[in-house]
C-alpha cells in the first residue's frame, strides 16, 4: 500500500516546481522579513557553518552569508534552487530533502528552516535530522505562521473559501497547515526530536501589498494548498472568492497601500 505521506511529498514538490518563478513577488516579500530574526535566534556568527534547510530563492542564506557565515542552502525544489543561485551565486545550494539530510552528523553549528515545516509530508523527521546535523552546542531556529486569526491574510483567504467555494476537492493528505502554530506543538515536537533549551515567541510581521487584489494573486500563483484549492473551484466560485478577498483586503487600508498583519510563531532550540 503506497504510503500517504509520499503523496503529499510528491504535491508539494510539483507544487513549488510550479510556484518557485512567483513566489519572490508575492510571499517572497512577506517571508524575507523574518531572516534576520531567524538568524538571530539561531546565535549565528562569523564563520559559523550554517545549513538553511527549504532554502526557497535564498532570503536566509543570503543574509547568513553577509553575516560572514559558512552557508548550505538545501531545496527539494530544483526550481528554487536555481532563483537562489542566481540571487547568491557565491553560496553552496543544493537539491536535497529536509526528511533525509544528505550531512554527515554533527556538522554544522547552526540550522535555519524559515516556514519549510509547513510543506513536509514528515515534519517530525525533520526536526530528527535538524538534530543529527547539529554539532553538540549548535543551534536551530524555525520559523511557521500564526494561526489564521491573526495572520489576517490566511484568515481572509481561507474564510472566503469556507463561505463560497468547496475546501474538500481531496488534496493529498498533508500535515495540518497550523499545527505548530500552537507553540505546545512546537515545543512538545522539538522536545521529542531531542532539543532542549526550546524558545517560541511571535514576530509581528505585516504584509504590505499596494493593490486589494494581490492576495489573491498572491495566494493562486505563489503558494501550493491553497493556490490548489483555489483551482479546483468552479470558474464562478473562484470570481466570487476574488472579489471576497479584495473587499477584505481593502478594510487594511493604509496610506498609499494596504497592511495585513502576518505574525509569524519563531522557535529556536540547541543541542546538547
Amino acid at each position: 500500500m503506497a504510503d500517504p505521506a509520499d503523496a503529499f511529498h510528491h504535491f508539494e514538490h510539483q507544487g513549488w516546481e510550479r510556484a518557485a518563478a512567483a513566489y519572490p513577488g508575492t510571499f517572497g516579500e512577506l517571508t524575507a522579513q523574518l531572516a534576520a530574526p531567524l538568524l538571530d535566534a539561531a546565535q549565528i556568527s562569523a564563520g559559523a557553518r550554517v545549513l538553511d534547510v527549504a532554502t526557497g530563492p535564498g532570503y536566509v542564506a543570503g543574509l547568513a552569508a553577509g553575516r560572514g557565515a559558512r552557508v548550505i542552502g538545501i531545496d527539494f525544489s530544483p526550481a528554487m534552487i536555481a532563483e537562489a543561485r542566481v540571487r547568491h551565486p557565491d553560496i553552496d545550494f543544493r537539491e536535497g530533502d529536509a526528511e533525509h539530510l544528505d550531512l554527515p552528523d554533527t556538522s554544522v553549528d547552526a540550522a535555519v528552516m524559515a516556514f519549510g515545516l509547513l510543506h513536509l509530508a514528515r515534519p517530525e523527521a525533520a526536526l530528527r535530522e535538524l538534530h543529527r546535523v547539529l554539532a553538540p552546542g549548535g543551534r536551530c531556529a524555525l520559523s511557521v505562521w500564526a494561526p489564521p486569526q491573526q495572520a489576517i491574510g490566511f484568515g481572509i483567504l481561507l474564510d472566503a473559501l469556507a463561505a463560497h467555494g468547496t475546501p474538500a476537492i481531496g488534496l493529498p493528505e498533508g500535515p495540518p497547515f497550523f499545527r505548530f502554530s500552537d507553540p505546545r506543538e512546537m515545543r512538545a515536537a522539538l522536545a521529542q526530536a531531542g532539543f532542549a533549551a526550546i524558545e517560541v515567541t511571535v514576530v509581528p510581521l505585516v504584509w504590505r501589498l499596494t493593490s486589494p487584489d494581490q492576495l489573491f494573486e498572491a495566494a493562486l500563483h505563489g503558494s501550493v494548498r491553497t493556490a490548489a484549492l483555489l483551482r479546483a473551484q468552479t470558474p464562478a466560485v473562484l470570481a466570487r472568492i476574488r472579489a471576497v478577498a479584495h473587499d477584505a483586503v481593502a478594510a487594511y487600508r493604509d496610506g498609499d497601500g494596504y497592511a495585513l498583519p502576518m505574525p509569524a510563531v519563531l522557535a529556536s532550540a540547541t543541542r546538547h
